[in-house]
């Protein structure tokens, strides 16, 4: 059977003093769409969108540092204990998507005590943003050959020429699509909805939605650095399950009668 080759370079450009990657440029392209989006909300609801700038900045913060921090903590913390400056070295690469989910959390709640809503209003919309920008991050990874899938025969099994000759399933698109579908059925909700106050329902799907996705996923993905090697799941998945628990509640919350 004759399985898509895949084999891009990861560089996107060269210059003399700079190379531009693809993943970090689709990053960019991330944190962009963020700000439109958010841009378009301010103006929407709040007649101004003075204060975009500073809410980037907070997420670009968050997302980041809990990013870092959750990879050396779960994924590879022998290593960075012997070499903790190797903790700063994020160009050497070491992201974890729940940690820069968790960032985020925290920098928003720090963002909204000067702002004139409630931490609900501004995470509801955030979560729109930040599931688009989870197909965007998906999809540097493909282009950039990273997060393997598993070896499989399917139609659709994709050669990562630059990690092996091996098919594998092409879980950054399967990631990446589905983080998609997320994010439009949340601005479906958002668009749907006759009051500002959305009470946290956003979230709550976001969460469930997210992190449900990504534990199914994880049994496709040549797993990182598991907790335990007795255990059946992997670290990915153990870390999901209190995202997707806390979604659930927030859910049972925002419909719970007052």
């Amino acid at each position: 059977m004759h399985y898509f080759i895949w084999d891009l370079d990861p560089v996107l450009a060269s210059f003399k003093f700079l190379r531009i990657h693809w993943y970090g440029a689709i990053f960019s392209l991330a944190l962009l769409s963020n700000y439109l989006f958010m841009h378009w909300v301010y103006l929407r609801e709040l007649d101004t969108a003075e204060d975009v700038d500073r809410l980037l900045w907070y997420c670009i913060g968050g997302a980041v540092i809990g990013a870092r921090l959750a990879h050396v903590l779960f994924y590879n913390p022998s290593f960075y204990y012997s070499e903790p400056l190797k903790i700063f070295a994020i160009w050497e690469g070491g992201l974890a998507s729940h940690g820069g989910v968790f960032g985020v959390l925290i920098s928003l709640y720090i963002y909204q005590r000067k702002a004139p809503f409630d931490y609900c209003w501004i995470l509801d919309r955030a979560a729109i943003a930040g599931a688009f920008s989870g197909f965007l991050v998906r999809t540097g990874n493909f282009l950039n050959s990273e997060i393997a899938g598993t070896a499989t025969d399917v139609p659709w099994a994709v050669v990562f020429k630059r990690l092996d000759d091996i098919p594998r399933h092409p879980v950054q698109l399967y990631e990446a699509v589905s983080y998609l579908a997320i994010s439009l059925f949340l601005l479906y909700l958002y668009n749907k909805s006759t009051t500002k106050n959305l009470n946290g329902r956003l979230t709550a799907w976001f969460l469930i939605l997210i992190f449900s996705t990504r534990f199914f996923l994880e049994f496709y993905k040549n797993s990182l650095i598991n907790l335990d090697s007795d255990y059946w799941i992997s670290a990915g998945q153990i870390l999901s399950i209190p995202f997707i628990l806390t979604g659930i509640y927030l859910l049972y919350r925002a419909h719970k009668p007052a």
